[in-house]
């Protein structure tokens, strides 16, 4: 249990996640400090996205925080932090037109938002669950709990699985119309994927982290079964 082969594979998943954060805060911090051509800030970048497909009901709204920029879809609420709602940089016209970009998957149905919003209240439930079955059922020695762990476990790893389109397609939604809108010009555009690459290198990584962690808890339940 506690030493697996499938370990060498999650090790190197957790390291590409500390890599990925890393790049995060410092493509950030670099690009802050790159004046955007357009001169709009944030806020002014993400409300003329969303007025662009018409919703003009969405507000955005400043949060405390760095990095803690997100759309909340129950409230229908863009937030950006203040770095990026009054930043003029690269890196705060990029957070914030990738924000706006889950805004616009929300309103047209988005297949894989769609998907991740129905699954979300299983995936709260069966994430807390599944580490104690899972540890339960290997020092009880119990292949019943470390079956029922699997499958609980199993719905958390479905879950980041499907935030990896979700959030690919949001950076896409966002570049393409910065570039449409002439928001970023070309010379611009490679501060915009760094930015955007390295946030969505995390998903990844932490994606990675539970699939090899799944296969291992898979791994040792089908040897112990024979």
């Amino acid at each position: 249990m506690f030493f697996h082969p499938m370990d060498i594979l999650v090790f190197a998943a957790f390291g590409l996640a500390l890599w990925a954060q890393a790049k995060v805060k410092s493509n950030f911090n670099k690009w802050s400090k790159v004046q955007a051509s357009s001169g709009l800030t944030g806020m002014e970048v993400a409300r003329r996205i969303l007025d662009h497909h018409g919703l003009h009901h969405v507000p955005v709204e400043p949060v405390k925080g760095t990095l803690s920029d997100h759309y909340d879809p129950t409230k229908k609420t863009v937030r950006l932090s203040e770095p990026v709602y009054g930043g003029q940089s690269i890196a705060a016209i990029s957070v914030a037109a990738h924000e706006v970009g889950h805004a616009v998957q929300h309103k047209e149905a988005y297949g894989a938002l769609t998907l991740r919003h129905k699954m979300f209240p299983v995936v709260s439930i069966s994430s807390g669950i599944a580490p104690f079955l899972l540890i339960g059922g290997f020092l009880l020695g119990s292949l019943n709990l470390i079956g029922l762990g699997i499958i609980f476990f199993s719905a958390a790893v479905a879950f980041q699985l499907v935030t990896l389109p979700v959030e690919f397609n949001a950076s896409r939604r966002a570049k393409d119309f910065m570039i449409a809108e002439g928001i970023i010009r070309n010379e611009e555009e490679r501060g915009v994927n760094k930015v955007l690459g390295a946030a969505a290198l995390t998903y990844v990584a932490a994606a990675l982290i539970s699939l090899f962690e799944l296969l291992k808890f898979i791994m040792i339940f089908a040897n112990n079964r024979e």
